[in-house]
């Protein structure tokens, strides 16, 4: 048996859906809205919106949505009990012990199953690395210069030549084959059977912020390709929402992390006594891991790789950081490719002074980016004060954009006012959009059965953004009358709370609804923007929304009834009642 919907709604009502999802999510206001990037979906601009007058969040880009519990759920991974337990936790609540519903229960013992496999391929891989089969990889690792503290610090392990040698010692731990597999820990083919995805490797556990393991990053000895092997994303590991060495750098009790490209970078700099190192999974750098970057600190260095593809891949970063509104600054690894190369050539303390003296991402974008450019050169300096323009722009906090004007002005030479003017000029022409919307100029042929629908939506909408019209809505519309099942049920429960409380509680609404799918459907009818017929006031347009729903039921129930005396009856008082609602006044 679930919790009550008393203590669901309660606990839901007691945690701000501004203030947790502004814990993860950089939030800025717009009017009675908050946007911001989504933490679900790689984006440029905010397409994530969270209503406090709703107590919903909803992305106009992925189309996720829900409230404050699905939010936990989605983003953490977490099952409704856990989701529950943390909000409850957070709003001094305390939760009874209930029966968990099925699929609930079988999703945490899902994940309990992954994270125990998980740990206990790393002590069985960290065994074989101090055995004599893991002597290719001690000798690598020796002779990158770790220590036995740092070996044991990371839990670095090794994977033996053998095929299937992990399979055979967590089977014979009581691990059954399709765990492994879904683990991602073993593949399956015919030729092979059951073997390891591992082999020949150093192993480099990869855990979550919270000490646990989700995966592994592998080195091959030798030349083999791939060169790096990660674990496929799983139930528990998503490369886009977790940074290697997270778990040991939210202790270092510093107000910046250092981001890195590679494991052996985050190593050698922690064995160097720079413990705020983390690093992106193989992957380039998401709005994710920026979002979880967030929740510790809010500033940033970045440690990539001096050749090109370090450069391109710290452009991209910051970005994505500006867009968080995280300072970023950029470490200058040369004559050295990475911090590895670079510490063990010049020392920590040089490395220190690197830091100290790091390169602010704003400058080191426009140093970048003119090197395209012949500044002597009147055309040629004129576009590249255009794309000054087009960085500036990317500042959405007036003081910030104003001072990096000041600055970029002074340090190129360009006059404060002509790069004002131009921003202003730009800004009017509505360069800025507020979310991320597709727009084309083909029209798709709209079907009867989506105008109904979208005439169904209209009126939930209407409903929960103007309760003032329920009184009129009620006296010819039945939740029965919306030919979606989804919003005949969501409308049976608007109503129920018009009539109550004469207001709607959409957040509590969606709790009620179990599968996630159905979950953002709710959220996006309460999201809607409301379509109405302009040459209409408001009445008429009712009256019209009003009657093309009671004309689809009507037509609905005429198409599925048997044909008998009382369903012809019943036909006819329909279209009775039907024509003498279309002649109908409404007023309001």
């Amino acid at each position: 048996m679930r919790y009550s919907d008393e203590l669901i709604e309660e606990i839901r009502s007691k945690n701000d859906i501004v203030d947790v999802i502004g814990g993860y999510v950089h939030l800025q206001k717009k009017g009675s809205t908050y946007f911001g990037l989504c933490p679900f979906h790689n984006e440029k601009t905010a397409s994530f919106s969270v209503t406090p007058s709703k107590q919903m969040y909803y992305c106009f880009g992925c189309h996720k949505g829900g409230n404050v519990i699905t939010f936990l759920m989605e983003y953490e991974n977490y099952s409704f009990q856990e989701a529950m337990a943390a909000l409850a936790e957070k709003a001094g609540v305390e939760l009874p012990e209930p029966d968990q519903a099925q699929a609930d229960r079988s999703r945490d013992i899902l994940r309990k199953r992954m994270l125990e496999v998980n740990k206990e391929a790393a002590k069985y891989y960290a065994y074989l690395l101090r055995s004599p089969k893991g002597e290719p990889g001690i000798n690598y690792l020796k002779g990158r210069g770790l220590t036995d503290d740092t070996l044991n610090r990371f839990g670095l392990g090794f994977a033996d030549v053998s095929s299937d040698s992990l399979v055979r010692y967590l089977v014979s731990k009581g691990y059954d084959d399709q765990l492994l597999i879904d683990a991602g820990l073993a593949v399956f083919d015919e030729k092979s059977g059951l073997h390891d995805r591992f082999w020949n490797r150093v192993m480099y556990p990869i855990m979550d912020a919270n000490n646990r393991v989700i995966g592994f990053g592998g080195r091959v000895m030798g030349d083999a390709k791939p060169k790096y092997l990660n674990s496929r994303e799983t139930f528990v590991f998503d490369k886009s929402r977790n940074l290697y060495g997270l778990n040991l750098a939210r202790s270092s009790r510093t107000d910046y992390f250092i981001l890195c490209e590679g494991y052996m970078d985050v190593i050698a700099m922690h064995q160097a006594g720079f413990n705020m190192a983390v690093a992106s999974l193989g992957t380039a750098f998401t709005s994710g891991q920026a979002t979880l970057l967030r929740r510790f600190v809010r500033k940033v260095y970045l440690a990539y790789d001096s050749d090109q593809a370090g450069i391109d891949a710290a452009l991209k970063a910051i970005a994505v950081f500006r867009d968080m509104d995280m300072n970023c600054r950029i470490i200058n690894m040369e004559p050295h490719k990475d911090p590895d190369e670079f510490i063990k050539t010049l020392g920590k303390e040089e490395f220190q002074k690197r830091i100290d003296d790091a390169e602010d991402g704003f400058f080191f974008e426009l140093r970048i980016m003119a090197r395209d450019y012949d500044l002597k050169a009147p055309d040629s300096r004129s576009e590249f004060t255009y794309r000054v323009v087009d960085k500036l722009l990317g500042f959405e906090d007036e003081i910030k954009r104003e001072n990096y004007l000041i600055a970029a002005a002074d340090r190129y030479a360009i006059p404060v006012d002509q790069l004002k003017r131009e921003i202003i000029k730009r800004a009017a022409q509505g360069r800025k959009v507020t979310y991320d919307s597709p727009r084309s100029g083909i029209q798709k042929a709209v079907t009867n059965e989506e105008l109904i629908l979208k005439k169904q939506r209209n009126l939930i909408t209407w409903l929960s953004e103007d309760p003032s019209i329920f009184s009129v809505v009620k006296k010819y519309i039945e939740p029965s009358d919306f030919t979606d099942p989804l919003y005949a049920e969501v409308v049976r429960q608007l109503f129920a709370d018009l009539e109550r409380n004469g207001e709607p509680r959409p957040a509590a609404i969606i709790s009620t609804f179990d599968d996630e799918a159905d979950q953002s459907r709710v959220a996006e009818l309460f999201n809607t923007s409301l379509v109405l017929d302009a040459d209409n006031d408001k009445a008429h347009a009712l009256h019209d929304v009003i009657y093309m729903v009671k004309k689809s039921a009507v037509e609905a129930r005429s198409a599925s009834d048997v044909v008998d005396a009382e369903s012809i009856t019943r036909q006819m008082n329909d279209k009775k009642a039907l024509e003498e609602l279309r002649k109908t006044t409404i007023t309001l």
